[in-house]
């Protein structure tokens, strides 16, 4: 059988045709708009996402057996609020994860109710791009429109909706909710009630592999596909390119280099750091992950080289980089702020160190490895909880080129694989519909059968020495710079 993996992004769709073996038969993508509003606002119409599905798995499955498909799944943007009413109408524009509107909302949740509860409550505090502080928006700034609220779900969700008429969302994307107990997989009613939400208005929870519904008869329709096609939970776009990387079970880590940056650590047990640096959210796989987010990563590269160098030629760039550990100049990847570990919206980036023999290559290093120092950041958590990390799967635009994973691997001091088939969410979601449609027994066998490692790229023992110096220097800039920003 076949299995359709979305990928709900910011930006576009991407949809995936993928053999119960893992065998990629198509793949296409659909954009979308995205409004800017106000500065620093970001949202889109969920019609515009449900039409990107349609007309993207129309294209899929042209000239396909579609008969042979058995399920979809998705990964979707997290974070964003998609309200509806009673009739099951969008109420307004989705608020997306990138939206900066809450910052009031988010330091009343860490500074008045305190973090200590929040962390009691969920496992994590405030961030701006969290869905609670959204709510706590509405209610203050859009009366009329909070009062309308029937039913409060995140983007892939109201994807799954359309398909099954089910309102639902998984454990791995209702974590970053800031409305969910991870540790224990339920709704919090102590954050239900500070957001003035009932529970009523929370969809049912499901493991990201677990059969939601089948399409209902409307969207077989749209499709042309068979009503008992069955729709699993999904997950949230990280948790679903870490089942993607097989990056599942116990303590193994991905390091993803996107538009934002993450490092991803699939663990078996709850674990919450001290000062909730990482978040600490549930797995598409049933059990629980630590993860760390840099707001900007591989976009530091696309500012650098397109807008500032004016060149898209990036292979053209780096290949003029030859001599790595000894490079003066620094940079800061802060430019839309900062979440991991740092949690400061008004972080901005800085190159420091320049002078006037500074080369436009010894800059363009200094934003590579800037990307990577910031990761680190999070790495250096998740050490201090006792996780021992000795090797990484990669992925991401942002870290192509043997000269990106080979920065990686020294300045982590890990062992970076290289899988065969990088394709993200897409490729997690169709696994997990995979799983739910019992072609694997869970999510582990699927990625075992599935993801396979095609290089490894090891530390090189000089340069790890040399690394660890500039990033003890490194992480001293921040603190110096924070209240200047």
């Amino acid at each position: 059988m076949n299995y359709i993996g979305v990928d709900l992004g910011t930006s576009a769709v991407k949809l995936m045709l993928m053999k119960a073996d893992g065998e990629i038969l198509k793949i296409v993508s659909r954009d979308y708009p995205v409004s800017f509003p106000h500065p620093g606002w970001s949202e889109q119409n969920p019609a515009d996402w449900y039409k990107a599905v349609v007309d993207g798995i129309g294209e899929l499955t042209e000239g396909t057996d579609k008969s042979e498909i058995a399920g979809i799944g998705a990964g979707g943007q997290m974070h964003g609020l998609v309200a509806l009413d009673s009739n099951d109408e969008v109420i307004r524009p989705a608020i997306l994860w990138n939206d900066g509107r809450t910052s009031e909302e988010t330091e009343y949740l860490n500074d008045v109710i305190g973090k200590d509860k929040l962390s009691k409550y969920t496992g994590n505090i405030a961030f701006a791009g969290f869905t609670a502080p959204k709510i706590l928006w509405m209610k203050k700034h859009e009366k009329e429109n909070f009062e309308k609220i029937r039913k409060i779900m995140l983007p892939k969700d109201y994807i799954n909706y359309k398909l099954t008429g089910v309102h639902c969302t998984d454990y791995s994307d209702a974590s970053g909710m800031l409305l969910l107990d991870v540790e224990h997989k339920c709704w919090s009613s102590e954050m239900a009630d500070i957001c003035g939400i009932s529970l009523d208005v929370l969809p049912k929870l499901y493991e990201s592999y677990e059969v939601v519904g089948t399409l209902r008869k409307e969207a077989a329709e749209e499709l042309g596909l068979s009503e008992n096609v069955k729709v699993v939970a999904g997950a949230g776009d990280n948790a679903a390119a870490a089942v993607g990387t097989g990056t599942v079970g116990d303590g193994r880590c991905n390091i993803s280099v996107g538009t934002s940056g993450t490092l991803f650590i699939s663990s078996k047990d709850f674990r919450v750091d001290s000062n909730n640096a990482l978040h600490a959210f549930d797995h598409a796989d049933g059990h629980f992950h630590l993860m760390g987010c840099m707001l900007s990563a591989a976009s530091c590269k696309k500012w650098w080289f397109e807008e500032i160098l004016k060149t898209d030629d990036y292979a053209g760039e780096e290949g003029r980089i030859k001599k790595l550990g000894e490079n003066n100049v620094f940079f800061l990847p802060y430019l839309m702020g900062e979440r991991s570990p740092h949690n400061d919206p008004s972080a901005r980036g800085a190159f420091i160190g320049m002078s006037m023999d500074t080369t436009r290559e010894e800059m363009s290093l200094a934003v590579l490895e800037g990307i990577m120092f910031g990761l680190r950041d999070s790495l250096e958590v998740a050490r201090s909880l006792g996780l021992k990390i000795e090797r990484s799967k990669i992925c991401g635009g942002g870290s192509r080129g043997a000269l990106s994973k080979k920065i990686a691997a020294s300045v982590m001091n890990l062992k970076i694989d290289v899988i065969e088939n990088e394709q993200g969410p897409a490729l997690g979601g169709a696994m997990l519909a995979a799983v739910g449609c019992g072609e694997y027994a869970d999510v582990e066998a699927a990625a075992d059968a599935i993801v396979k490692v095609v290089e490894t790229v090891e530390p090189d023992s000089e340069l790890v020495a040399k690394y660890e110096e500039r990033y003890q220097k490194f992480k001293s800039f921040y603190p110096l710079l924070k209240g200047k920003f």
